[in-house]
């Protein structure tokens, strides 16, 4: 059967009308405090030169990065709640799949920023000679491209299967897996997609749960206590977001074929595609104390600015 291209729906969550609203309200209030956390903290980074080191480069990255992964799913999903056709053309399904890679962008600056984090910690001598401004833009550039280099072949494979209908994804997002199960052919080619990306994705967690255990051995060798809750508390939540983000993302793109039931893929994958992202501006960056006082200084300035031109525009 030749494969169809036509308009596919993107059932999302299925309700009544009420409560497409609530979902609406509450996916519209959860998008705008990510954009908006994660915009301030770029912002914030972009603004103060105190904050052009290696470190928060990467951070400044990693809250753009965010800004991109959410959108690519939220923006969408908030016009299907509003929508009663819930239809999405082929093309504008397979260019959301594509830009859904901005998720294995996301695991490389994490592998990334926790590299960051043992050079400083670990190797404090050597940290001004490795972690150079050249290799800084390097890994930036690097954990822009990658996932979509990775992205490329599955992208290219998935779009050739015969779709023969009636082409309904229960799903929010045209992620992968909802995709291949549309496919009325059984192609263990394209099944096997996942090799490159599960292997990168075993791979930057293996390195970051390394990374962080000689952060945490060489955190044991602190001679305050004081020293040893601040870095343990610090590591804590990083590894917390950690797992919360690669065993979200592993239990769906791991095993594909095990076919886990269409609700449990649909919680899944908001883990890793609305949760994450909301918050990692909170454990990233605002419980950073640096990064707190830039955000006083830089957005203390500009309201105070704003206030002095309204009062020369009220005179």
């Amino acid at each position: 059967m030749c494969p169809t291209k036509n308009i596919s729906s993107l059932l999302a969550f299925p309700s009544s009308p009420q409560r497409q609203l609530l979902y609406f309200g509450l996916f519209f209030v959860t998008y705008t405090l990510t954009l908006t956390g994660n915009a301030v903290i770029a912002c914030a980074v972009r603004a103060d030169r105190c904050l052009h080191t290696p470190m928060y480069i990467l951070l400044g990255n990693f809250s753009l990065l965010e800004i991109c992964y959410v959108t690519s799913t939220m923006s969408n999903m908030l016009a299907n709640f509003l929508s009663t056709s819930k239809s999405i053309s082929f093309v504008s399904c397979f260019r959301q799949f594509y830009f859904f890679s901005f998720g294995y962008d996301e695991g490389f600056f994490l592998c990334f920023m926790a590299f960051d984090r043992y050079l400083a910690i670990c190797r404090p001598l050597h940290y001004p000679r490795i972690m150079t401004q050249q290799l800084c833009t390097g890994l930036v550039v690097f954990g822009w491209s990658c996932g979509f280099i990775l992205f490329l072949t599955p992208f290219i494979l998935i779009s050739r299967l015969p779709h023969c209908g009636p082409n309904i994804i229960n799903h929010f997002v045209c992620d992968p897996v909802p995709l291949m199960m549309l496919s009325c052919a059984e192609d263990t080619t394209t099944q096997l997609f996942t090799l490159p990306s599960m292997l990168s994705m075993i791979g930057t967690f293996l390195f970051i749960l390394c990374s962080y255990a000689l952060v945490i051995l060489a955190v044991v060798r602190m001679p305050t206590a004081a020293g040893k809750r601040k870095a343990f508390s610090t590591c804590a939540s990083h590894l917390a977001m950690v797992f919360l983000f690669f065993g979200s993302t592993m239990l769906i793109y791991v095993s594909p074929g095990s076919r886990h039931p269409v609700e449990v893929q649909k919680i899944i994958t908001l883990f890793y595609s609305v949760i994450t992202p909301l918050c990692n501006p909170l454990i990233y960056s605002l419980r950073n104390k640096e990064m707190k006082a830039t955000l006083r200084r830089v957005f203390g300035t500009e309201i105070l600015f704003i206030k002095q031109k309204s009062n020369i525009v009220a005179i």
